[in-house]
């Protein structure tokens, strides 16, 4: 089986990170940048599987399932403080959102 070589899979990742950090710069609405925080999360875990491919320490893959747990913890703590904005505020627009103000 041919793998990818590792400079492929960086760019790949890197690709993934700075499209996250992109939308979550430039995205208004809440879910958009839970996306974007999310690709972030894929991004890093993808290159610690790459490094463990290359350097063949298996630590680095228990690293990324670990992240790939963070993210499921995130999105759902994330959606559901979406979902609790959406009902006290009217809107999902992170904008439009002022309940901290006086």
């Amino acid at each position: 089986m041919m793998s990818a070589p590792v400079m492929h899979v960086l760019l790949v990742s890197s690709a993934l990170f700075s499209l996250g950090i992109f939308g979550v710069l430039t995205r208004r609405h809440a879910i958009a940048i839970l996306l974007s925080i999310e690709l972030i999360l894929n991004a890093a875990a993808l290159n610690f599987v790459a490094f463990s491919r290359l350097m063949g320490h298996p630590q680095a893959q228990a690293f990324a399932l670990f992240i790939i747990a963070l993210a499921a913890c995130e999105a759902a703590v994330g959606l559901a403080i979406v979902l609790g904005l959406s009902r006290t505020a009217k809107t999902v627009w992170v904008d439009q959102i002022h309940l901290l103000k006086g």
